[in-house]
């Protein structure tokens, strides 16, 4: 896979979050988040494990101790991220969950640099920004009084950042993307369904009124969405990704108009422009650099 197919995954990955994202709002009237999460990526497990198993058969080495602790290393991240935010979700507002959350477009570079010394193309650090600053134009250009679910919001953009980097040392070295995607899915389901049984009182009828939501967050933005994520990460690198999925802001808003009826404002759209212009410059700039490089020795 070269790097601009491996880019057009992370941007399909970004459309399946951007769609799930009212489906993880919607399905707190009737579950419980933990007990979301649980059955979210158990579901999500169930639908990817026939397509690792076929990797597993298919590779020429066995994973190591240290591999399969690493992959459930990141399943751990993958359940923090999801559980603060699911449960943020429940305290704050969804515009407010949107730019907060977004904010590990910025902390993964910043992450890479203080944790393994990780300097990313240069190109990267404006971009990010220019990233942040469309999600929150996107979010309405405002932020409300912040309240605990807003910094669960930034917590979980913490661990989505830790996770965006521990995949991309993970992915590359074992070739096993769809293996490490399965393991952390069934490590946070797991870990999902014991809190849901510890905090939260379970009840298997709400699990009916929220089938619609637990189906698409489950299969497509859990399943397809983060193996697809896994996948792309092998060619690319950790800030560069992080980047090409802010883009699940640009699709939240497509979809909310396309499917809700509603209508981005003129600071929306500048939004969607600022994301995209992120997008293009950290794919096409840094080849641009490099030819004027070659050319100017």
């Amino acid at each position: 896979m070269t790097r601009l197919q491996a880019n057009f995954v992370l941007l399909l990955a970004g459309a399946m979050w951007g769609m799930g994202f009212v489906a993880q709002s919607t399905a707190m009237d009737a579950i419980g988040p933990f007990f979301f999460i649980g059955l979210r990526f158990l579901l999500a497990t169930l639908v990817i494990l026939p397509f690792a198993l076929r990797e597993s058969g298919r590779a020429k080495a066995t994973l190591s101790r240290s591999s399969w602790l690493a992959f459930a290393w990141i399943g751990a991240l993958l359940f923090a991220s999801s559980a603060t935010q699911q449960v943020g979700l429940m305290t704050t507002t969804v515009t407010n969950a949107g730019f907060l959350t977004g904010l590990y477009v910025v902390m993964v570079p910043l992450f890479a640099v203080l944790l393994f010394r990780t300097w990313p193309h240069p190109v990267v650090w404006p971009a990010a920004i220019t990233a942040v600053v469309g999600i929150w134009l996107m979010s309405g250009g405002t932020l409300t009084a912040l309240v605990v679910g807003d910094w669960l919001n930034v917590a979980a953009a913490a661990f989505c950042a830790l996770q965006l980097i521990f995949i991309g040392r993970a992915a590359a070295p074992t070739g096993r993307p769809v293996t490490l995607a399965v393991t952390q899915f069934a490590v946070c389901g797991v870990l999902g369904l014991g809190a849901a049984f510890v905090l939260e009182p379970v009840d298997w009828n709400a699990v009916r009124l929220a089938l619609p939501e637990i189906l698409y967050a489950g299969i497509f933005s859990g399943g397809a969405a983060f193996t697809l994520q896994v996948i792309g990460q092998r060619y690319t690198t950790a800030p560069q990704a992080a980047i090409f999925l802010s883009s699940e802001a640009v699709f939240a808003g497509l979809f909310g108009a396309l499917l809700l009826g509603e209508r981005l404002p003129a600071s929306g759209l500048l939004g969607c422009l600022l994301i995209f212009g992120a997008i293009i410059a950290v794919e096409v700039l840094p080849a641009v650099l490099r030819q004027r490089s070659a050319a100017n020795p």
